[in-house]
């Protein structure tokens, strides 16, 4: 039984929710949010935990659909990435299998082409496939390497604060990384416009697949028009004619040979023409970004109150992408003039303060060497007025210190040690000379 085959009996048995029915006594439907051949996705407030999720449903009645379908809930519930849905549940009621995931509110990116057509804004795109990109890596990147297989605007969902996320993985197909993926018949398919050539002819998948996918996915974001399918243009190669597909700057020339060059590589028929992993792809979008921002999108230079030159430039990364690059080389650099100018203001302090440390320390040297000449000549005085009057005193003190008779009868001399003694005291003591430090000469006497 092919696959058309199984979605219309599918849609045969499908029965759509209304609002206010409520699954497993604790998610309530609001709202259906869309509905296709292979299942239905609904609006639910979960009851038990208040929040709002979203519940999708699978019509699938071929034991192959249901074990893909159970396979894309255990693939969710095991990432964890800010452009990647969460999972909270998986459950079967009344021989139907639903998963619960996370809401993530706003329109995809289909919807927003159909009410304004036309090319986005080459900054804007660069800046989503940023995102898109960080989260393919993580995806490339697990132990069991998931492959998304179905990158299209229908599954990418743009979210009020410029967030973008990517949705459905029901085509995703999971292997061990070391292993060459040799995916078997495609379950739900593929869409032409943005699948590559080997997933079209069954050939097995990659994450070269998913490079592909986001290209041609980029092509219709930038010029406004879908990239021909990869079987057309490997059927027009074939006949020895040329590439249906235009390069993006012939169809939209404000998008530059740069960009353009960017997404023909990814959008290469044979995979090993193609960026070879999701980070080259990146690289190759962050520097285009930021050399259009230096070169085109920064503000115009302004002279603040100082007359000091002041360029503003923002990251085209800052409104959209989830995980801002952490490189801030290609920033100008501000220059300031307050670092010279504390340096100035510093060398003058220390000069003013040296200056003023002499000033007032010559004074001080000057009373120093003056109270020395005073203490010096009171010094000379005082030493000849005591010896003018120990002349004059002499012969009074010599009768008025003659011993008296001794009790025993022996006449007592003075001994030296007492003449020695008795000179020391009449001598005046001399005033402790002040230090001047090496650089001044005591007078001499």
């Amino acid at each position: 039984m092919n696959q058309s085959v199984l979605a219309t009996a599918a849609s045969e048995r499908a029965h759509f929710f209304a609002h206010g029915e409520k699954l497993q006594e604790r998610y309530l439907i609001g709202r259906q949010l869309g509905a296709g051949g292979m299942g239905a996705v609904y609006e639910a407030v979960d009851e038990r935990l208040q929040v709002t999720v979203a519940i999708k449903e699978t019509f699938a009645v071929d034991a192959r659909l249901r074990r893909q379908f159970e396979q894309e809930a255990r693939l969710l519930a095991q990432l964890n990435h800010p452009a990647l849905p969460r999972v909270s549940d998986y459950f079967t009621e009344d021989g139907r299998a639903f998963l619960v995931m996370q809401f993530i509110a706003g329109d995809d990116l289909a919807q927003i082409i159909s009410a304004q057509p036309g090319p986005f804004p080459r900054a804007q795109v660069i800046a989503w496939a940023d995102q898109l990109l960080d989260a393919l890596i993580y995806l490339h990147t697990q132990k069991r390497q998931i492959v998304h297989r179905d990158i299209k605007p229908h599954n990418l969902k743009l979210t009020a604060n410029g967030q973008i996320a990517l949705l459905d993985f029901g085509l995703a197909k999971a292997h061990q990384s070391d292993h060459t993926t040799q995916s078997s018949h495609s379950i739900f398919g593929y869409t032409r416009r943005y699948s590559p050539l080997e997933q079209i002819q069954d050939q097995g998948t990659s994450p070269q697949s998913d490079i592909y996918a986001l290209g041609a996915t980029l092509y219709h974001l930038v010029t406004g028009t879908k990239p021909p399918d990869a079987l057309a243009r490997a059927a027009a190669l074939a006949n020895s004619k040329a590439d249906p597909l235009a390069r993006a700057h012939e169809v939209y020339p404000v998008i530059g040979r740069e960009l353009s060059s960017v997404i023909h590589k990814a959008l290469a028929l044979n995979s090993c023409d193609r960026f070879q992993s999701a980070k080259d792809f990146r690289d190759a979008l962050k520097a285009i970004g930021r050399s259009e921002m230096r070169s085109s999108q920064c503000a115009a230079e302004a002279n603040d109150s100082t007359g000091t030159s002041v360029s503003s430039c923002l990251d085209p990364f800052d409104s959209y992408s989830i995980l801002r690059p952490a490189e801030t080389a290609w920033l100008p650099v501000r220059r300031s003039w307050l670092l010279p100018a504390l340096c100035g203001l510093g060398v003058l302090g220390v000069l003013l303060f040296a200056a003023s440390s002499f000033v007032w320390s010559a004074p001080d040297a000057d009373r120093s060497v003056s109270d020395y000449v005073k203490a010096t000549a009171a010094r000379k005085s005082n030493v000849n007025s005591v010896t003018r009057e120990s002349k004059t005193d002499r012969p009074r003190a010599s009768s008025s210190a003659s011993p008296s008779p001794a009790a025993d009868g022996d006449t007592p001399y003075p001994s030296e040690k007492s003449k020695r003694s008795k000179k020391r005291s009449s001598e005046p003591v001399n005033p402790p000379v002040p230090s001047l430090g090496p650089a001044l000469r005591l007078p001499t006497q």
